[in-house]
């Protein structure tokens, strides 16, 4: 037998051999005694050079650094502040408490000595002096307006003075003031009214209200188109002509009125006459203000 014929017989002995290499490396992977796992086909043999296992995941901890640079930045505020501030002993504190409880009411006094906290009191204003009370008056009785002690005179025909507490009216009648459906002061008009500054300059601290009243007879012009126009347009002339004369305009007031407060009745010519009228009103200040 030639030597060739023999290696060939060799190699088909070894491969149909139950011991050869290819049962010996299957028993080993098979064996309990091995590495404990199977290995593959991709982790084993010629593919093996080639395998890597997978590299785990990183936790990313750069937010670390900015904590603690923000961490430190309030370490070195906190510090700067206790360097700037001004230490406080217990002298100083005592001083300032003594100070401050000597303004105070003895009720507050004594409640910070025990240790309480109350709220401070409410200061009550300044209670107005009452009038001394006579006897025999009645408690509750309203003390008097001062009468402004002013010498009238002679005013002239279509002026009355009518006088109550507290209040002077005087009622003129228009005609006097005014010319028929007009609402400017005439001269005669105006030097009637200049017989009463005496009467306004002594008493100061009255206030003087023009009141402008008509009859029921209704008007109806470009200018006035009802009584209420006409009215209120004379008591304004007449508050016009005192401020001129000097009074304090914030003494005057002026309100038209129309025929809603008739003196007499409006069905005679008489009655109407002395419905169109101007009443100037001195009123005292309440005492009681």
């Amino acid at each position: 037998m030639s030597n060739g014929s023999l290696l060939e017989k060799m190699l088909a002995e070894m491969q149909s051999s139950p011991s050869g290499p290819a049962v010996a490396e299957s028993a080993r992977d098979a064996s309990p005694s091995g590495p404990g796992r199977r290995i593959s086909a991709l982790s084993s043999g010629r593919f093996e050079r080639w395998h890597t296992d997978p590299v785990p995941p990183q936790e990313d901890e750069s937010w670390l650094v900015t904590y603690l640079d923000v961490v430190t930045l309030l370490l070195a505020m906190m510090v700067v502040m206790l360097a700037f501030s001004e230490p406080i002993s217990e002298s100083f504190r005592g001083e300032k408490r003594e100070s401050a409880l000597d303004s105070q009411s003895p009720l507050v006094q004594a409640a910070a000595d025990t240790g309480t906290t109350l709220p401070p009191p409410i200061p009550l204003p300044n209670p107005a002096t009452a009038p001394e009370r006579i006897e025999g008056e009645p408690a509750d009785r309203r003390a008097a307006p001062v009468q402004p002690a002013v010498d009238w005179g002679e005013l002239g025909p279509g002026i009355e003075v009518e006088s109550t507490p507290g209040v002077v009216r005087f009622r003129i009648s228009s005609e006097v003031l005014f010319a028929s459906g007009d609402a400017s002061l005439t001269p005669q008009g105006q030097r009637v009214i200049d017989q009463l500054l005496p009467a306004f300059n002594g008493a100061p601290d009255h206030t003087i209200v023009v009141e402008g009243h008509s009859d029921n007879i209704p008007i109806n012009t470009a200018r006035f188109p009802s009584n209420w126009e006409l009215s209120a347009s004379r008591a304004s002339a007449v508050v016009r002509h005192l401020e001129t004369r000097g009074l304090n305009p914030t003494r005057l007031r002026a309100s038209g009125l129309a025929d809603t407060r008739p003196v007499a009745s409006n069905g005679t010519a008489e009655g109407r006459s002395q419905n169109r009228r101007v009443e100037i009103v001195m009123e005292a200040p309440d005492p009681l203000r």
